[in-house]
């Protein structure tokens, strides 16, 4: 039977796999695999088979809507009128709007994302017979464990 769990990568991985070889599994039967770490940075824009939640629009349609309707409304009382003032309170709001979410995600949230220390999880794969499969996945949940899968051979 093949038992995979997941686990960051701490002191509580090591600690299970020693336990795990002193239940008496073999050292040669245990594999754990590091997940490599993500080396580009997040791309700001969308395309139409990619998206990562990240919308740079909303704020900027929003303030663009809000400036739009203040500069039609302050419009009437200047030379050019109400929907080229509307025009240009839209165009600029959008723009407004744009830029505080290109500097909120691309200077500040970078550095929060940076200050959590996310690291990549291990990848434990455990080759043991039916009769310690269940001692060992009691085992790995006992270490911290993220998450145990089994596999019938």
């Amino acid at each position: 039977m093949q038992i995979i769990s997941t686990f960051e990568h701490s002191t509580y991985l090591e600690l299970a796999i020693t336990a795990i070889e002193q239940l008496g599994v073999h050292k040669s039967q245990i594999l754990a695999v590091p997940l490599v770490n993500r080396t580009q940075e997040r791309r700001l824009f969308d395309t139409l088979h990619r998206a990562d939640g990240i919308s740079l629009f909303d704020k900027g349609a929003a303030i663009g809507t809000a400036f739009g309707v203040i500069g039609a409304c302050i419009g009437f009382q200047l030379e050019w009128g109400p929907i080229y003032w509307g025009l240009i309170g839209g165009a600029v709001g959008f723009v407004t709007g744009f830029l505080i979410d290109f500097i909120l995600y691309k200077v500040i949230y970078k550095r929060k994302r940076v200050l959590k220390g996310k690291h990549s999880e291990v990848v434990l794969v455990i080759n043991c017979p039916n009769e310690l499969s269940e001692k060992v996945e009691q085992l790995l949940w006992d270490h911290l464990a993220l998450g145990v899968a089994k596999l019938e051979d």
